[in-house]
């Protein structure tokens, strides 16, 4: 049984990773990996591959960034042309990237089953392509692989029976617990100066806050202002720094005493580095999740989360854009040390049910009642 386990973004690699090392370890499947190339730099995807012990992939697109009609485009034409010489019996998406929307399109079309790995993920908010991308993929999908109980809830309300879904938790925290131990043995913390358990670490890359001169003028208040009162680590993302520069904020945010401003991180790197915050400002999706299995407090820069069991859990919290606001819950957060409960199924077995799903005829006893 040949699979093709697409990957396309930066978060894709740390779920495919732990779901081809399952299949591997199967006679019965042949596990291929297809890198779309959505993002292809060596900080941010070499690394991944190489600290994920992925193997190269077999196949790489190559199609590089541009707008979301264009990109979405380009991958289905470069996916076809895989999917008919490669003839495989399944393509599995994971996320909710537009590589995952566009190989889920070309695969259905050419009557390839489909896999979707964090279905049933919902924000309610459509202005968001993440969401379009989940709502669509979701709804031409044959298997849909849910990481919490909301996921069955919305794939319910949306009329998906249950003989499609399957609970088996998260893939990005099994590469979590795969790695955490590894990832206590690098030394980013001490290159750093910084000392475990004081300094908030921030990420930020989501159109909504960076891609208008307000937001980034807001961003900025509120890295100075928490550096001002602790240390702040702040690996950029390419889209976040060209923004600064763009609007000419560039020069101030490089002179803030306080912070270290830095590239991407690989992932054992971040990963250490998010165990070891006091706190967390992001606007990611993946991070919310990972905080929420390592107890640390995290406070989310969106009007809106897909994935509300890190707010149930108790570590995560929604925040407006909205400097004083941000850094009063930062300066009442950070010396806190929340007790999460962890969502179930989060407990690095999620590769092995997926596996089992695939091998299965009858899987209805994997969706426990709600």
């Amino acid at each position: 049984m040949t699979i093709l386990n697409v990957v396309g973004a930066r978060p894709n690699f740390m779920k495919v990773a732990p779901l081809h090392r399952a299949l591997e370890q199967h006679d019965r499947f042949d596990s291929k990996i297809v890198h779309t190339g959505q993002h292809y730099d060596e900080q941010m995807s070499d690394v991944f591959f190489n600290q994920l012990e992925l193997p190269r992939p077999d196949v790489y697109l190559g199609v590089g960034s541009g707008s979301h009609a264009e990109q979405t485009a380009r991958v289905m034409t470069a996916f076809e042309e895989v999917v008919e010489d490669m003839e495989p019996d399944l393509v599995v998406v994971v996320g909710d990237v537009n590589s995952t929307l566009a190989c889920a399109l070309v695969a259905t079309k050419l009557h390839v089953p489909v896999a979707h790995v964090e279905a049933g993920l919902r924000s309610g908010d459509r202005r968001m392509p993440e969401e379009i991308n989940r709502l669509v993929t979701d709804r031409i999908a044959d298997y849909l692989f849910v990481t919490e109980q909301s996921g069955i809830d919305h794939l319910r309300q949306e009329g998906v029976s249950d003989d499609k879904i399957f609970f088996v938790g998260n893939l990005m925290i099994d590469s979590l617990v795969h790695f955490r131990e590894k990832a206590a043995d690098t030394s980013i913390v001490e290159d750093l100066g910084v000392e475990e358990g004081t300094y908030a670490l921030m990420t930020m890359h989501r159109p909504a806050n960076v891609d208008h001169e307000e937001g980034v003028r807001a961003l900025l208040q509120i890295i100075e202002d928490i550096a001002a009162e602790r240390s702040l680590v702040f690996p950029m993302h390419p889209r976040t720094r060209n923004r600064f520069e763009e609007f000419g904020l560039g020069d101030e945010l490089t002179s803030i005493e306080g912070l270290r401003l830095l590239g991407p991180l690989g992932y054992l790197e971040f990963l250490r580095l998010m165990e070891t915050a006091a706190v967390v400002v992001t606007d990611s999706g993946g991070i919310q999740e990972e905080t929420t299995f390592l107890e640390v407090p995290c406070l989310t820069l969106r009007d809106h989360t897909e994935r509300p069991v890190t707010i149930e859990a108790g570590t995560n919290e929604l925040l407006p854009l909205d400097p004083a606001r941000v850094v009063e819950r930062v300066r009442e957060v950070a010396p806190t040390e929340p007790s999460a409960e962890r969502p179930p199924y989060w407990d690095g077995r999620a590769a092995a049910r997926i596996v089992e799903a695939f091998e299965a005829e009858d899987h209805e006893a994997s969706i426990p009642a709600s």
